[in-house]
C-alpha cells in the first residue's frame, strides 16, 4: 500500500481499542491466544457411555455421520441480570448467547477504558 492509499478516508474507519470473547477454555482474548500458541485442544470428545447418560438416543450416536464432539462455555449460567437491568424471569428466558453478548460487550468497554455512563460519544 503506498502513501496515497493510506491518506484516503472512507468514513468507515474504525479502531479496535478493547476486546472480549468467550471460547471453550478461554474467557478472554489472552487465554484464547495462549491456547492457540500452545496447541491446546478445547473441544470435548464424548464416548458412547457419556452420550447415553446425557439422554441421547443410540440411533443418533451410532449413525456414521454423527460427530461425538462438543464445546462447553464455562460460567454461562453466572449472568448478573440485575447489573444489566433485567429481572430474573427475563434473564431465565433470554437466549444464553444474548447474555454472553452483554457480558462481552461490557468487558470490551472495560478493556478499552470507556464507561458508557460518562462517555458522550458513540460507542
Amino acid at each position: 500500500m503506498d502513501s496515497n492509499e493510506r491518506d484516503e478516508r472512507t468514513g468507515f474507519e474504525i479502531a479496535v481499542i478493547g476486546m472480549a470473547c468467550r471460547f471453550p477454555s478461554a474467557a478472554s482474548p489472552a487465554e484464547l491466544w495462549d491456547n492457540l500458541e500452545n496447541g491446546k485442544e478445547c473441544v470435548t470428545f464424548f464416548d458412547k457411555e457419556e452420550l447415553k447418560a446425557a439422554g441421547l438416543e443410540p440411533a443418533y450416536y451410532n449413525h456414521p455421520s454423527f460427530v461425538n464432539a462438543g464445546i462447553n462455555l464455562e460460567d454461562k449460567e453466572c449472568f448478573d441480570a440485575a447489573f444489566f437491568g433485567y429481572n430474573p424471569v427475563e434473564a431465565r428466558v433470554m437466549d444464553p448467547q444474548i447474555r454472553i453478548l452483554h457480558e462481552c460487550t461490557w468487558e470490551a468497554l472495560e478493556d478499552a477504558g470507556y464507561s458508557p455512563e460518562t462517555y458522550d460519544g458513540l460507542i
